[in-house]
């Protein structure tokens, strides 16, 4: 007896569904000169959006890389009595929650460094050489190019972020007594370069002790692991508050930074809302005036069979498939063109830029969301009293 064996036909793949001549793919590839100038707005809406926010992030992303080095010790200053400054020691060497490693006593004199929105205030830290070597160490240096300076001599070593964005070299002067924002007594040069990222400038602490005032000893405590140093500086600030210490601590930092930059994204984010809607209403009319050029089509395919439903969710796919290729080409162009920016304008004056920003990037989503949502109200409004017979027929057209 023989039986009908059924013959099984092997599945299509989704890589030749855009060798299907009715597919939206093929649609999109065969009809570029429409479909590239809606990607293109969305890309350009793209690179716009998460460009804009990158730079804004990047001031204060700088500011928490130029006094990054706080992240490695507790700063401790007398408020204009040097006799505090052992009591505050003692203290701290008693009732420390954590263990510490090492407390560095060491003078202050102010410089001013370069930012993106000017000139910022950085300290110039005078400490002993054996001090010197151990902060450094602690700041991840690799190596000293040049030498350290001699005691009580007019000379400084600077991290590499600093000579890169003061433009210094060895035997480049640092501080002058000509200079106002720049001051010391005498002229002292740079006589090494620390290779390291964090931003740091360091002289002998007899030089400082003999030309700078007010003659106030400072301390830089160091914990014995990046934990320990939290947890030494919420116990510093909220000890020594009131008292006649001030304290500089990375968590202050941070909140101080965004208490300070808190109206400006507000701001930014009332800017990117306004682009995102004026963007969507372009788009809107864009994929209207889109549809209207393909009437004819849509009016024959629904001749042929195509139900409003199946209509309906062609045109979507199509506009799903611009709408995810012109955000990602979009991240990939604003990838790019921050790279360049970072390139020629920040990495030269060391000022910081993060390309693949997170933040940045949920910025954009609201725009290929928006757009679908708007497109599919257009599409929907389109076709819910859509007559073929009138298309054929010309009356439309």
């Amino acid at each position: 007896m023989i039986r009908d064996v059924p013959i099984s036909r092997p599945k299509k793949k989704r890589s030749r569904a855009f060798t299907r001549p009715l597919s939206a793919g093929t649609y999109l590839m065969r009809n570029a000169g429409k479909t590239i100038p809606l990607t293109g707005v969305i890309l350009l809406a793209v690179v716009l959006v998460a460009g804009v926010v990158s730079l804004i992030n990047s001031i204060p992303l700088s500011i928490h890389t130029m006094y990054g080095y706080s992240r490695f010790s507790l700063g401790i200053s007398p408020r204009g009595d040097a006799e505090l400054t052992p009591k505050i020691f003692q203290r701290l060497k008693k009732r420390s929650p954590v263990p510490i490693d090492r407390i560095i006593i060491c003078r202050a004199s102010s410089s001013q460094v370069h930012s993106i929105v000017g000139k910022w205030p950085f300290l110039v830290l005078g400490m002993t050489h054996a001090d010197m070597e151990y902060f450094l160490g602690r700041l991840g240096t690799k190596e000293v190019v040049g030498r350290f300076p001699i005691k009580g001599a007019p000379e400084a070593i600077v991290s590499e972020p600093v000579a890169r964005n003061l433009g210094l070299r060895i035997g480049s002067q640092l501080l002058s007594p000509t200079d106002q924002e720049n001051y010391s007594p005498q002229k002292v040069r740079v006589v090494g370069i620390a290779m390291t990222k964090e931003w740091t400038m360091l002289d002998d602490i007899d030089y400082q002790r003999q030309n700078h005032f007010p003659p106030l000893d400072n301390l830089l405590i160091f914990a014995r692991n990046a934990v320990d140093q939290n947890t030494l500086d919420a116990w510093a600030v909220k000890n020594l508050k009131g008292n006649r210490a001030m304290v500089y601590a990375y968590h202050v930092l941070e909140k101080e930074t965004n208490d300070n930059f808190k109206t400006l994204f507000s701001i930014l984010n009332v800017v990117i809302g306004a682009l995102v809607l004026v963007i969507t209403i372009m788009m809107g009319m864009l994929i209207n005036i889109y549809l209207t050029q393909r009437i004819v089509e849509f009016g024959l395919l629904q001749a042929l069979g195509y139900t409003k439903k199946q209509l309906l969710q062609r045109v979507l796919r199509e506009t799903t498939w611009v709408l995810v290729l012109g955000w990602a080409i979009g991240i990939a162009a604003t990838y790019g063109t921050l790279q360049i920016a970072d390139n020629v304008m920040m990495y030269p004056h060391a000022y910081a830029l993060n390309t693949t920003d997170p933040i940045a990037l949920r910025y954009t989503i609201p725009i290929p969301i928006s757009i679908l949502v708007v497109s599919t109200l257009t599409i929907f409004l389109r076709f819910r009293k859509f007559d073929p017979v009138g298309v054929v027929e010309r009356r439309l057209v």
